[in-house]
């Protein structure tokens, strides 16, 4: 079981380090491909919203495809998507290239994490679903900062990509190699798969996922500019800042579980926000000093990714009979935030400039208590749906 979950760790890691590193060579992007640092933005745009609405329809498409079959198809897209990225010298198909990169990752992560627990026995699903997620937390701490230090180093952000399709190459090869036969889930069509969203309390709840991403991505996909001078430039600086920030989104993920647990989903939840907004509210004045800096990011890592477990804890909660619809509407909607949050971003550093862009996230984020608030009256109110006991399992808190 064990090589099994650590390959599809190796391929949650690719797919997340593909969704952060954009970032961190955005400036050089722009510039190889002869448009505004705005307008490259798209380039995230492109991979994060094909990411989201293909998911929940990848997922019902390919139901009946072997599982190994599934998994290396997808990771022959994703990685052919950053191969011609890495080499294509416009824009318009670098943007499509961006798109089916992330059309092989939609391939990829709903089923990784259902062929986790399928590989599981029953008392150590939680734990596999974590490992194979931790490829997730693993990226930003690690994939993004090494992507971009490449960029730097190097001075060609292609070569970052280069880095990226190999990611992908190598694990589609230990998934040829390691991974065993896994039964073809239950087919769910699409409609059943959204049909959550007509609930007022999964709506809310992920309405809140929505506002928060949508923030808090503002500032990162246009990181380089918004921290210029902190790092000076540097992009083996910012690189080191990227660092700094996953070891917080790491820390911020593992500890949220026990922190659900001792004070509540609402507790966590309403504190995470309040000081993810306040943190943002002071970019304009922290990000301009590289001690300063470090703290900020601390406090958004911290913040931004301890937010996830407890969102996560409130959905199943209210509904626990539709948990895996749940976790992939989930998914999808934090993504759907991280693809608005480029064409947020674009237009507030023509309307304020790229220092200001925490200021505008904030407004986002600010914006979802009001919807986290809503989401616990409406739940508060009518109720959370009751499993049959036989069906009744502990939730995780991670």
């Amino acid at each position: 079981m064990y090589p099994s979950l650590a390959v599809l760790a190796a391929g949650m890691f690719a797919i997340g380090t593909d969704s952060f590193v954009i970032a961190g060579i955005l400036p050089d992007a722009a510039d190889s491909l002869d448009v505004p640092v705005g307008t490259a933005g798209w380039l995230l745009t492109a991979y994060a919203f094909t990411y989201a609405v293909l998911g929940p329809v990848m997922a019902a498409l390919t139901t009946r495809w072997p599982r190994r079959t599934l998994f290396l198809s997808g990771f022959a897209i994703f990685t052919a998507g950053n191969l011609v990225t890495a080499f294509v010298p416009v824009f318009g198909v670098a943007l499509g290239s961006r798109a089916l990169a992330g059309l092989g990752g939609a391939m990829v992560t709903p089923a990784a994490v259902a062929a986790a627990a399928a590989l599981a026995p029953p008392e150590r699903r939680g734990r596999a679903i974590a490992t194979v997620m931790t490829g997730l937390s693993a990226a930003t701490a690690l994939g993004a900062p090494i992507g971009t230090a490449i960029g730097s180093l190097t001075g060609n952000w292609r070569a970052t990509m280069l880095f990226v399709s190999a990611l992908g190459t190598l694990a589609a090869v230990g998934i040829a190699l390691l991974l065993p036969a896994i039964p073809t889930p239950p087919a769910v069509p699409l409609r059943t798969r959204l049909a959550p969203l007509a609930d007022r309390r999964i709506g809310l709840t992920l309405l809140t996922t929505l506002l928060v991403y949508t923030g808090l991505y503002t500032v990162y996909s246009f990181i380089g500019e918004s921290l210029d001078r902190a790092t000076g430039g540097s992009g083996t600086t910012l690189a080191a800042l990227l660092f700094v920030w996953g070891l917080a989104a790491t820390v911020g993920t593992l500890a949220s579980g026990g922190l659900i647990d001792r004070f509540g989903g609402r507790r966590i939840i309403n504190t995470a926000i309040t000081v993810a907004a306040v943190n943002f509210a002071l970019l304009p004045w922290t990000s301009a000093h590289l001690p300063s800096t470090v703290a900020a990011l601390l406090v958004w890592g911290l913040c931004g990714w301890g937010l996830l477990a407890p969102q996560t804890h409130r959905l199943i909660t209210a509904m626990p009979t539709a948990t895996p619809l749940l976790t992939g509407l989930a998914s999808a909607t934090g993504y759907v935030g991280v693809s608005a949050a480029p064409l947020v971003g674009q237009a507030g550093m023509a309307w304020f400039g790229a220092h200001w862009l925490g200021a505008v996230g904030a407004v986002f984020i600010a914006l979802a208590i009001v919807a986290a608030e809503a989401a616990h009256a409406v739940i508060h109110r009518r109720g959370t749906d009751k499993m049959p006991a036989a069906q009744a399992q502990p939730l995780p808190t991670k």
